[in-house]
């Protein structure tokens, strides 16, 4: 590790310093959106030789154009290679995301009645495909695949597919290829980056075309989204990971470093504070961090450390609660921890949250992988507008109205005042005496 974790002193920043803190990396996606443009392109005009000439180039893959799909021998392989506890794992997961999903997921209409004989609703539909982004260039996320697909599958959506960069060896992960056939998807494909957004936004000789794309991923997947928004619908802002564990005087500050960790592994263009009104808690975290570091690959130390150490991430004191709890909510973080003997005494407090995770058995770890709730959450504040993937994102509402013959003269006297105050002519006819003489 280079470098010492950041203790910022929330009192003494003045507001661009701590408006600096607020910053995610991709914050500025002018640089990304130059490179993704001629791969986009590339992609619309060549296809599946564009797709594996890509993955020869940026993931090192020797992927061919005719191997773009996953097959069902490779299926089948994939789960000879994971060991038994890996698919157990991903079994209990998939059992508590569905559970959590179907009880997510609306009746399929509500009509209520708003005047006497006049009634009005809403019908749930599955929108009619997706393609569900799974990263891997910092990791295997068999947790991304689950999360994205078994809702899509709850939803009723007929054409789910998932998108994912191959490996070294051509292949794709094969944990991956596991949670998707557990999940109910046969449709994997080896196409990631800017590249893979392309691919699923106009359709390859292999790769269908989809109407919108979910999932995680780089700044250059966050780009290519951004400029194919008019192509394919982007879904909810998901980029770099980012959390704020928040702990009171109540918690061991080691606590507070162990979980500080878990999003800033993740690479370093994660953002991971640890927020806290106790400089006793904020003295003991930053100690114990080289304890945990220890125990770590060298690859997550120098994710993680770069994080802590770097302009998006360590530890903030703030002077009081309410100072934290106003951070928290200018930040909006993606993962919210609060570690307390009483964390839902906080609860309330919070505004502007992908998830909050409450107490000290409740890592986000937890989150991430097994306890139900999506873990693909909004980034880069995004979460002061927008929720977690849900069932929702699958589906779309049709409004649906219906008025009887005896609900029909009230609503009709009102509406067509407005018509004709709005200058309405075809408006106000169709609920005249025209409209009533022809139902004579």
């Amino acid at each position: 590790m280079s470098g010492s974790v950041n203790l910022h002193d929330l009192a003494r920043l003045n507001p661009a310093a701590r408006a600096n803190l607020l910053k995610r990396s991709e914050a500025d996606l002018g640089p990304f959106l130059d490179r993704v443009r001629p791969i986009i392109e590339a992609v619309r005009l060549e296809g599946d030789v564009a797709l594996a000439r890509f993955a020869n180039e940026f993931d090192k893959s020797p992927v061919k154009a005719s191997e773009i799909a996953a097959t069902k021998s490779d299926f089948d392989a994939a789960f000879k290679a994971v060991e038994p506890e890996v698919i157990a794992a991903i079994e209990f997961a998939v059992e508590n995301i569905r559970k959590f999903h179907t009880d997510q997921k609306p009746e399929e209409m509500w009509l209520h009645e708003m005047r006497p004989g006049a009634f009005a609703g809403d019908r749930f539909r599955p929108i009619p495909s997706v393609a569900c982004y799974v990263p891997r260039g910092k990791g295997s996320f068999p947790s991304v695949v689950m999360m994205t697909t078994i809702p899509a599958v709850v939803a009723g959506v007929k054409n789910i597919c998932v998108v994912t960069p191959p490996g070294p060896d051509g292949k794709i992960d094969a944990a991956t290829l596991v949670a998707a056939r557990l999940a109910g998807v046969d449709k994997v494909y080896k196409c990631g980056g800017a590249q893979g957004v392309a691919a699923v936004a106009y359709g390859t000789e292999t790769v269908p075309k989809c109407a919108k794309i979910v999932g995680p991923g780089s700044p250059y997947v966050v780009a290519a989204k951004r400029l194919l928004a008019d192509i394919i619908d982007p879904g909810i802002p998901a980029g770099p990971s980012e959390s704020i564990i928040f702990a009171d005087e109540t918690v061991d500050g080691r606590l507070a470093a162990l979980d500080l960790l878990v999003e800033a592994e993740h690479g370093q263009d994660s953002s991971a504070y640890l927020v806290t009104p106790s400089p006793k808690v904020a003295e003991a975290a930053i100690k114990a961090l080289p304890d945990f570091w220890a125990k770590m690959s060298e690859q997550r130390v120098a994710f993680s450390s770069a994080v802590l150490t770097g302009p998006r991430g360590g530890v903030v004191l703030t002077p009081d609660v309410d100072s934290a709890m106003a951070f928290i909510n200018d930040y909006a973080p993606e993962h919210l921890e609060i570690l307390s003997d009483e964390p839902f005494a906080y609860l309330g407090r919070i505004e502007n949250a992908g998830e909050v995770l409450l107490g000290k058995h409740t890592p986000v770890t937890l989150g991430n992988f097994v306890l139900g709730p999506n873990a693909v959450l909004p980034t880069s504040r995004a979460a002061m507008t927008h929720s977690p993937l849900s069932v929702f994102d699958y589906m779309k509402r049709i409004s649906v109205g219906y008025v009887t013959s005896s609900g029909y003269p009230e609503l009709a006297k009102h509406a067509r005042v407005l018509a004709t105050y709005e200058g309405f002519d075809a408006h106000a006819n169709a609920v005249s005496e025209i409209r009533s003489n022809l139902l004579k």
